[in-house]
């Protein structure tokens, strides 16, 4: 178990489950991509717990709280709903003064890594942007309705432009 160092008081604690994970700096990418992440919304704060585990794994917490019993890349968990009322819209940012737990994540090393070589990406780059998305769920941003869909888009290829990294819906890797 490791948390990244307290910067700007976003905290991000990472669990690892499968050995498969130690040849990635989980923890390292994890706090990046949380801190990249809020502080892209103007959040300078944020508690997150983040599950490095094996496809195995995801696939019964796939099941059990999506009702799909199959592996996936990445799970999220928001510690409050936040969702938009009106499509393509903002969600309300958390109070993290009164409460500054966001969510828990956890992520399917099999999963990330065979959609990365498939992908010809390298596996921390993938695991970064997975990292963006699942942050971006934890405060209220998703993909169901199209304007949603649009705005989570624009906003994680901007976060992943600040980090240096390709804008993962162009289909280009370079």
């Amino acid at each position: 178990m490791n948390a990244t160092p307290d910067a700007g008081a976003v905290s991000v604690e990472t669990v690892i489950e499968d050995a498969a994970w130690d040849t990635v700096p989980l923890d390292a990418l994890a706090g990046r991509a949380a801190r990249a992440t809020l502080g892209r919304l103007g959040l300078g704060a944020g508690e997150i717990v983040v599950l490095g585990c094996d496809d195995a794994r995801i696939a019964g917490l796939n099941a059990d709280f999506r009702g799909k019993p199959r592996p996936t890349n990445v799970l999220s968990w928001p510690s409050a709903e936040r969702g938009a009322r009106v499509e393509g819209q903002m969600p309300a940012p958390p109070d993290t003064a009164r409460d500054a737990e966001l969510g828990d994540i956890a992520l399917a090393f099999g999963v990330c890594a065979t959609e990365a070589r498939a992908a010809g990406l390298a596996l921390e780059a993938h695991v970064t942007h997975l990292l963006v998305h699942a942050v971006l769920h934890l405060l209220g941003f998703d993909h169901d309705r199209d304007g949603d869909a649009a705005l989570m888009e624009r906003l994680e290829t901007e976060i992943l432009a600040e980090l240096g990294l390709h804008d993962p819906y162009s289909g280009d890797v370079s």
